[in-house]
């Protein structure tokens, strides 16, 4: 190399991502990258200068999704290069091949253009020049050099000198200066892109030498092993043929030649199957599944390497060895600490943790129980899941939460045989690896929305999952061998309970989870999600205040739900309000500290021209907010934050004319408040019904229509003007699919509303089914209609007598604000819902139920 080259102050830069060129070395790089083929074509193939043949090749690391700036993709130290040649083709695509040899290393200082190709400024690192005189005033270096030079030369040795390459490459080396081997060697010998930018990093010359000196040496032991096996291989060879090709003979000849030498991979084989031997003894599992472990452990020994079913065979086996056939948690059986803890948890929910404080008082008794399988019934929000996570928490037991919304396939429960490429065990059995014992809780969350395709049916699959008398032998598809589950507990969660296969719902105990009345969710929004709520904005009590008041008025007019998610994101709402609040509030009182302590100007202070432009401004979120701490949220601030009211009392308003009700419905969201409404016309005695009702809903209208129709004389109507009535039946909200058989009784009042032209009263709603003879049925959901018509404001509530033990699930708070009608005919039920009619008995109803 010349000693008077010195690279340019700016160069272009060829960016290369999957090898490194080293100075010294010469290297062919293909030209993919874009930028790259715009240098090529603009600088290189577009000037004949000298200069424009010295370019930079820099190393370059993939863009990551947090990186926007290409500088930080780019590796610091580069090689300034000169092009040899460029060959390639213009088509029918350009294609291009550079030969590049490195000259010295450069550091990228900026980069100056991105497009159409990158240019930066470079400041050059390595000195072109001949560095003998530092060879010689430096011992430690002097002596790295001597060294390397001769481990280079005993590297060079050990190739074929017959071969030219190397014979030119030995000329080389007795001819290159000292400085320049640590470069020419790195890039020769086999090594990692990481070792050689670690030797490309090295800027000083001792660092170089002694960053590369290891990788020639691991060269040198590479090729010594290499010629030692073609020398074992011949003398293998000979002996066989001298032995008659005995192959036993041949083995023990060469296996004894190796015992001196390290492990090869036959005798790591061996150690890693003896591993798993030892696994297997200590897994301590049941004698049937220890019985399979080692025969197909026996199969693996036999198996030749490289095999792809080897691979399987050791899959299985380390699931065997890892799932917890015997190792399972010790319960915390406090029967009062277990009591407040969940109390602190969960706000009301008594029902369930009654029966969790059940398991654990007879868990106490028997230590030998087994898991029980709950199935949690409710609306969405109102805690089903995390109160698995309490149960859990409070039995000190490993959680594991399956979620099987949307699962159609068996395999995610039973798991895929292993005859299939890529088969896994089942959700159950992968949860048990996880958690590593026998008795974890296992949440299986949303089994009501599973589904079926043609791959199986899921819910099938779970019945000897979720059966006490069978699950403790369940066999997974990919382990084929039972697994006792009877030590798990089962919790399941569901919306709705119609969608479960009969035969699932038969192995769960169901227990209804209904949602809240306005006082508890008053106190869970006091105890658990305002806290959390202040948490996770970074608030403090000192900046944010919500009364009970506003609370209550969230509740009632924003959110109309059985649960609690929307009243949480509401809240999350208030929280997002006030933390920019207290922000601008904090730089405000930093401006204004700032202008009180500069001089006043034209006669007015900065502080009072700060307060003429807040009394100027007409935002009323501005007078309503003072700066001062803490902001209180009112009704004002409300509307402010959350606009105008979603949800107002528009009851009586609805029912200032005839043929108007309201009735009581229960969707897997919770109870809610429906309004019937109903219309006649001229003509032949026909019922249309409209809002996408159900078959049964269709049926329940057609016996009202019968009953008002048999007892006209009763009402005091005309029989014969009723038959040339066309009546139209509508219920609003015509997106919502309904159905049930409760609908009878509000559908006959709506009637009889309507052809004797009386209001039904606006603070009564009902629910219940009618039989011909206008007998009031029982109906379900009785606790969700109740807390639904509170939430709705109303006062009275017409239920069938039946219904009466349902009454004892309400609250008590609920029930001192409802006035509760029990009937047992449609003609109790017309007394209840007009505030002065009169009906007679009905002659064929004989007796009350």
């Amino acid at each position: 190399m010349s000693n008077s080259i010195s690279i340019p102050r700016k160069l272009p830069l060829l960016q290369v991502a999957d090898n490194i060129l080293l100075p010294g070395s010469s290297m062919r790089i293909p030209v993919r990258n874009l930028k790259n083929m715009n240098m090529v074509k603009t600088h290189l193939l577009g000037r004949n200068t000298l200069s424009s043949t010295i370019i930079g090749v820099i190393p370059r690391e993939p863009l990551e999704d947090s990186q926007t700036d290409e500088l930080s993709t780019l590796h610091a130290i580069g090689t300034a290069a000169v092009v040899v040649q460029v060959t390639g083709t213009n088509w029918p695509k350009p294609s291009y091949t550079l030969l590049v040899t490195g000259l010295c290393r450069f550091k990228l200082e900026q980069l100056l253009q991105e497009t159409p190709y990158a240019i930066a400024t470079v400041t050059q690192l390595d000195k072109l020049t001949d560095a003998d005189d530092e060879l010689n005033q430096n011992s430690e270096l002097g002596l790295l050099a001597v060294n390397f030079r001769d481990q280079a030369a005993k590297l060079v040795d050990m190739l074929d000198i017959s071969i030219p390459v190397v014979s030119k490459l030995k000329r080389m080396l007795e001819s290159v200066p000292s400085q320049h081997l640590p470069d020419i060697c790195a890039a020769l010998v086999k090594a990692s892109n990481t070792e050689k930018i670690q030797v490309l990093d090295a800027v000083d010359l001792t660092d170089r030498f002694k960053k590369a000196l290891p990788l020639l040496m691991r060269q040198i032991e590479g090729l010594k092993l290499l010629q030692k096996a073609k020398k074992d291989k011949a003398i293998e060879i000979r002996i066989s043929g001298k032995e008659g090709g005995r192959p036993y003979n041949m083995r023990r000849i060469f296996r004894g030649k190796m015992k001196t030498d390290v492990d090869d991979e036959e005798n790591e084989e061996n150690d890693e199957l003896m591993d798993l031997e030892t696994k297997i003894k200590n897994a301590e599992m049941p004698e049937h599944a220890h019985k399979a472990a080692m025969k197909e452990l026996k199969r693996l020994k036999k198996m030749p390497q490289h095999m792809p079913e080897q691979a399987m065979i050791r899959n299985y086996l380390e699931l065997m060895v890892e799932l917890p056939w015997s190792k399972s948690s010790t319960d915390s059986l406090d029967l009062n600490q277990a009591r407040r803890d969940l109390d602190t948890d969960h706000f009301g929910l008594e029902k369930l943790k009654k029966r969790v404080l059940e398991y654990l008082a007879v868990r106490q008794l028997k230590k030998s129980l087994k898991g029980p399988i709950l199935c949690f019934v409710g609306p969405p929000g109102v805690g089903k899941t995390s109160l698995g996570k309490s149960i859990a928490h409070t039995l000190g037991r490993e959680f594991h939460r399956i979620s099987l919304g949307g699962a159609c396939d068996q395999s995610d429960i039973r798991g895929h045989r292993r005859t299939y490429i890529g088969s896994m065990p089942g959700r159950i059995i992968q949860g048990l690896k996880t958690v590593g014992t026998n008795n974890p809780v296992f949440l299986l969350d949303e089994v009501d929305k599973l589904g079926k395709s043609l791959h199986g049916d899921p819910a099938s699959a779970l019945l000897e999952v979720l059966d006490p008398e069978q699950n403790n032998s369940f066999t997974d598809h990919y382990m084929n061998v039972p697994f006792d589950l009877s030590q798990v507990m089962f919790i399941a969660t569901a919306n709705n309970m119609a969608t479960i296969p009969p035969p699932l719902l038969d192995r769960m105990e169901i227990i209804q989870v209904p949602g809240y009345t306005q006082e508890e969710k008053v106190s869970i929004a006091m105890r658990h999600l305002k806290p959390k709520q202040l948490q996770e904005h970074g608030l403090t009590l000192e900046q944010l205040q919500i009364p009970d008041d506003s609370l209550k008025t969230i509740i009632s007019k924003y959110t109309r739900e059985a649960g609690v998610r929307t009243l949480e994101r509401k809240l999350a709402a208030i929280c997002r309000t006030v933390a920019v609040r207290v922000l601008e509030n904090s730089s405000t009182a930093k401006r204004e500290k700032q202008k009180t302590l500069q001089p006043e100007k034209g006669g007015v202070s900065a502080s009072s021209e700060h307060l003429t432009d807040v009394l100027s401004s007409h935002d009323a979120t501005a007078l309503a907010h003072p700066p001062e701490m803490p902001i209180v949220i009112d009704d004002t601030a409300l509307e402010d934050i959350l606009g105008q009211p979603i949800y107002e009392r528009e009851i009586p308003e609805r029912l200032v004319h005839p043929g108007v009700a309201i009735g009581l419905a229960w969707t897997p969201m919770g109870g809610e408040i429906m309004f019937v409404e109903a219309s006649c016309t001229a003509g032949e005695g026909g019922l249309t019904l409209t809002g996408q009702l159900g078959d049964v809903m269709k049926e329940s209208a057609s016996l009202a229509q019968n009953w008002v129709k048999t007892h006209a004389k009763q009402l005091n109507l005309d029989g014969t003007e009723l038959s040339k009535k066309d009546i139209h039946v509508h219920f609003p909200a015509g997106a919502v699919g309904k159905d049930g058989p409760s609908a009878g009784v509000t559908i006959a009042t709506v009637l009889v509303s309507m052809f004797i032209q009386k209001c039904v009263r606006s603070d009564t709603a009902m629910t219940g089914e009618i039989t011909l003879r206008g007998v009031v049925l029982p109906v379900g959901g009785i606790k969700e209609k109740v807390l639904a018509a509170h939430r709705a404001g109303l006062r009275r509530i017409i239920l069938p007598r039946r219904n009466e033990k349902d009454l004892q699930e309400i609250p008590n708070n609920v029930k001192a604000d409802l006035v509760f009608i029990l009937v047992n005919d449609i003609e109790d039920v017309l007394r209840a819902a007009f505030y002065d009619l009169q009906v007679p008995v009905d002659p064929f109803v004989t007796s009350k139920l």
